[in-house]
């Protein structure tokens, strides 16, 4: 496979999906592309690639990066934001992980992070929420988290069907809901925004089976639907609804209601059951500060697992370590939840962290769980002992401050003490 800018090293080997079986196959020495990003991506991008290289090592593997654009550097190379070599080279390799990225304004997309799921067809965006010794945190007890919301990709308010105020589509839109569909007392007179919300059974579904595959393949007691489907009822309770019957049709024998929970088992969770039950979304909020630890995996849309995953992100310590990935069928694009920050570029002073554990989430993708295991284990030890960036150093007593690239030192530092 040949691109017209991008180079591919020659001494790894291509990742392939078997879609018969809907399982990879993943070399010791896996081609992986890897986009630095935008901002203090040219910071973070560089030190998380060091230390899954050290981790793939010290597993006896090795990683071929393949360095692809998006974003500025795209501009700089190929005079447009998301080039179709970028997003062939990823769909060809299967597995990818990019730093975070800016879309300027203009750029003919609402958001470059967006246009890369939709192009690749990343339905199920997951953003593990755990905490990590040492790192401060705004709640008493931080490591009662220990969540992972499935937030759906590709629907809800993403999908991006709007109608400008003041344009004549928003005004035919408005006649339509209005004389064609009787809904005559609901818009307020003046200038309108307008857009439509798609919940499909096709997208809660598969969303919904991904997360309770997660859910049995890691031993997570429970599967929480959250949604606002007492008032959203044909978008919101939709989903709640296709989803209890997705687990009911696909899953019956190892998953349970929480009404048979207490009907039939007195409240006592069989060790070979998970639980499938759902959540108001506002309710969820208040939820995941006074009852953490009940919650386990998370399957939601697109709007509700922006914000859920967010505050579950605050009570472990905020997004600067809060890691994610996005999956579709075969395909993994890891990436941070954290934004560009522009201006901390080019400063070597940022937290590297969530994109080192995104990485984490994308070799246990690829089956390295032992890799993903000595990555996680590394950075713990690291914080907690006090190494840290500037970020946490400020709020911890003591403790030494190091810049990016020396805090990736240490962590490697630290793989190699543990492997």
């Amino acid at each position: 496979m040949s691109y017209d800018q991008i180079e591919v090293p020659e001494d790894g080997e291509k990742i392939t999906f078997d879609e018969e079986t809907g399982e990879l196959s993943v070399p010791d020495n896996p081609i992986i592309p890897i986009i630095h990003g935008d901002g203090i991506g040219t910071d973070v991008g560089p030190a998380a690639q060091k230390v899954l290289d050290a981790a793939a090592e010290a597993t006896g593997r090795s990683v071929s990066w393949m360095r692809v654009y998006a974003g500025a550097s795209a501009r700089d190379k190929y005079d447009e934001n998301l080039p179709v070599d970028t997003v062939s080279a990823i769909r060809d390799h299967r597995v990818a992980i990019k730093g975070p990225l800016t879309t300027p304004v203009g750029a003919g997309f609402r958001s470059l992070n967006v246009a890369l799921r939709k192009k690749l067809d990343l339905y199920a965006n997951v953003r593990p929420t755990y905490h990590l010794d040492g790192v401060p945190s705004p709640v008493k007890n931080p490591s009662a988290m220990d969540m992972v919301t499935f937030r759906e990709n590709t629907e809800d308010v993403y999908a991006g069907i709007e109608w400008e105020a003041g344009t004549d589509d928003v005004q035919k839109v408005k006649e339509f809901v209005e004389e064609e569909m009787g809904y005559d007392d609901v818009i307020h007179d003046g200038p309108v925004g307008i857009g439509i919300k798609p919940i499909t059974e096709f997208g809660t579904k598969r969303l919904v089976r991904e997360a309770i595959e997660y859910a049995l393949e890691n031993d997570r007691d429970s599967v929480t639907l959250v949604h606002k489907g007492n008032i959203m009822k044909f978008t919101e309770g939709a989903f709640r609804d296709w989803g209890y019957e997705l687990a009911a049709e696909e899953f019956g024998d190892v998953t349970i209601t929480e009404d048979e929970l207490w009907e039939e088992y007195d409240g006592e969770k069989p060790e070979d059951k998970v639980v499938v039950k759902d959540r108001i979304a506002d309710n969820m909020l208040q939820q995941l500060l006074t009852r953490t630890a009940d919650y386990d995996v998370i399957a939601t849309m697109n709007l509700n697992g922006d914000y859920m995953s967010d505050a579950a992100g605050a009570q472990i310590g905020g997004l600067g370590i809060a890691p994610g990935a996005n999956f579709g069928e075969g395909l993994c694009l890891a990436e941070p939840v954290h934004g560009s920050a522009p201006k901390y570029a080019g400063q070597d002073k940022v937290n590297p962290t969530a994109m080192i554990l995104s990485g984490r989430l994308m070799f246990e993708y690829m089956g390295w769980k032992d890799a993903g295991k000595l990555i996680r284990d590394a950075v713990e030890k690291t914080i907690s002992e006090g190494d840290v960036t500037y970020d946490l150093h400020r709020q911890i007593e003591g403790g030494t401050k190091l810049a990016t690239s020396e805090y990736a030192d240490k962590v490697v530092e630290n793989i190699h003490e543990l492997a």
